[in-house]
């Protein structure tokens, strides 16, 4: 029976304990490169067992959100060189998220301020984080977007794997692809953002191409046991939606099965919101989907997220559920979560004012334990 602070392994990376932390989009990277601030932050917590950093933009075309740093420019990629060799000097290991966010865009953060890119062209009933004019940061409706091509998914392709090397180089024990909350291959995945009739439309086995092709190319790259995936099979951020979510998702994790990848790392229900949510008719099974993945082969570490605590990650992990547990607002709140876990301490309350944007407040300046 294993425990939270017990070593394990994800794939190719040796954890030292099995707490994780999620990716955090906080919005303090202006340019899109990693600065001082960073640094700190990141270092701060690096005795999770494995740190995921916010979600890494692959092109500017895959920016969504402003101020978040991502992995297609020089200075980005000098930033993030100080960021993991800081976690790894203190003794902790990092991957980054590799990110596209597809339709959940405006238009003043893409490219020549055109069109976001998305599997169809339908509007996301959601919102992103702009810079106005006079500097000061706002929320925003995403803009209208334009399907792909056909033609255009092969550089797609192409932006994962060139951004999975860049990280690697810069300093990153792997790359988790970002597979959720409504993004780009979310949304590909979902019937209700994805009504294309071409091989990436229509059936359970072309909504879910693009995502395995994603996959298997990072996997090429820099190797399985570097690679983790992150998927949210019934949550509605951003406007996704898909009635039978179920052989949805069990199809997708069987067929990551062959890709030895490090790990899989599932959201339970609502994004930040019920672990009961569904979609569609009937609740959703994690226990289906976490066999139907070992059943057919999957050996990669099964890691869970949403709105665990030390009692039911405990649970969890004892139960073999899972592997490991991540946890978001918990540490950005507490840097030292593992070791407030550890002692039964009390934890920091996270200020919810300052998790978008800003400085140092509620960002490197949450107290440690003495």
């Amino acid at each position: 029976m294993s425990d939270l602070f017990e070593p394990t392994k994800a794939g190719d990376i040796a954890l030292a304990n099995r707490i994780a932390m999620a990716p955090l989009t906080r919005n303090r990277s202006p340019g899109e490169a990693p600065n001082d601030l960073n640094v700190t932050y990141y270092q701060q917590r690096a005795t999770a067992g494995l740190i995921i950093t916010e979600g890494t933009p692959i092109t500017h075309q895959g920016q969504g959100y402003a101020h978040v740093p991502g992995l297609y420019k020089p200075e980005a990629l000098e930033g993030w060189k100080k960021v993991t060799d800081a976690v790894h000097k203190a003794g902790g290991k990092i991957v980054t998220q590799i990110w596209h966010v597809g339709r959940v865009s405006h238009t003043s953060l893409q490219p020549g301020e055109g069109k976001p890119v998305a599997p169809s062209a339908i509007t996301a009933k959601s919102k992103t984080y702009i810079i106005n004019p006079d500097g000061s940061g706002a929320f925003a409706d995403t803009s209208e977007p334009r399907a792909l091509s056909l033609e255009e998914i092969p550089g797609i392709l192409e932006d994962y794997r060139v951004a999975a090397r860049a990280a690697v180089d810069a300093g990153f024990d792997g790359v988790e692809i970002h597979a959720a909350n409504g993004y780009l291959l979310d949304q590909f995945l979902r019937s209700g953002s994805n009504q294309r009739t071409d091989a990436y439309g229509g059936s359970i086995e072309n909504r879910t191409r693009l995502t395995l092709e994603v996959a298997a190319v990072v996997a090429k790259e820099i190797g399985g046991g570097r690679t983790g995936i992150r998927i949210s099979p019934v949550t509605p951020a951003n406007d996704v939606f898909d009635p039978e979510p179920q052989p949805l998702f069990n199809h997708l994790v069987s067929k990551l099965a062959g890709l030895d990848l490090a790990f899989i790392h599932v959201i339970e229900g609502a994004t930040g919101g019920p672990r009961d949510f569904k979609q569609g008719d009937k609740p959703f099974d994690w226990d289906e989907l976490r066999k139907t993945y070992r059943d057919a082969g999957g050996k990669g570490a099964w890691m869970v997220n949403n709105g665990y605590d030390k009692a039911s990650a405990t649970e969890a992990v004892a139960s073999g559920r899972a592997d490991i547990v991540t946890f978001g607002k918990l540490f950005i709140a507490n840097p030292d979560l593992v070791r407030r876990f550890k002692e039964d301490a009390p934890l920091n309350e996270p200020n919810k004012a300052t998790f978008y944007g800003g400085g140092a407040e509620g960002y490197t300046d949450y107290p440690f334990l003495p």
